[in-house]
């Protein structure tokens, strides 16, 4: 149902982006929505959490429609510069290219909070990855240059807890 309620929205996206007569673009979701995207976890959620690349102004009326959103600057996400390459296209968009980060890099991703809601999502998600891509995911986020030093410190602070309870 509330994988449903996503499409669903991530559809009007598309055709008001049609509507407009604005160009394609490319969204990267991660978070909760690409857990429930990718069936990754069971756990519910509306909100919709990507990657801000830079969009021009003129697809601010575009993303009103995910209603709950957050646009995550790069800087200060916890991810590698590689996602693109493991990203997972969502074949259901023929128009817009909407793209759901691997369970790897959205199991990284949730290092850096380790709420109770990010570890019941990791405690679905890690049985279900690749432990030597998780190692290289957390290796190419921690050689980043560009992520803030405040983020890098608090990952690296969790990190050790990551890597007691999940012996990654």
């Amino acid at each position: 149902m509330v994988k449903d309620n996503l499409i669903s929205i991530l559809h009007e996206v598309q055709d008001i982006t049609k509507f407009f007569k604005l160009e394609p673009f490319d969204i990267y979701i991660l978070g909760g929505s690409a857990c429930i995207l990718g069936e990754y976890t069971s756990r519910a959620t509306l909100d919709v959490d990507f990657v801000d690349l830079g969009y021009p102004a003129k697809y601010g009326k575009v993303f009103l429609l995910l209603r709950d959103y957050d646009m995550l600057d790069y800087q200060s996400t916890i991810l590698s510069p590689n996602y693109k390459e493991r990203a997972l296209k969502l074949d259901e968009f023929d128009f817009l290219n909407i793209y759901i980060l691997s369970k790897e890099d959205v199991a990284i991703s949730k290092i850096i909070r380790l709420e109770q809601k990010d570890i019941d999502d990791l405690d679905e998600i890690i049985p279900k990855c690749n432990k030597q891509l998780l190692n290289k995911i957390i290796d190419e986020v921690l050689k980043r240059n560009d992520l803030f030093e405040s983020k890098k410190k608090e990952f690296i602070r969790k990190l050790k807890i990551f890597r007691e309870k999940y012996n990654v």
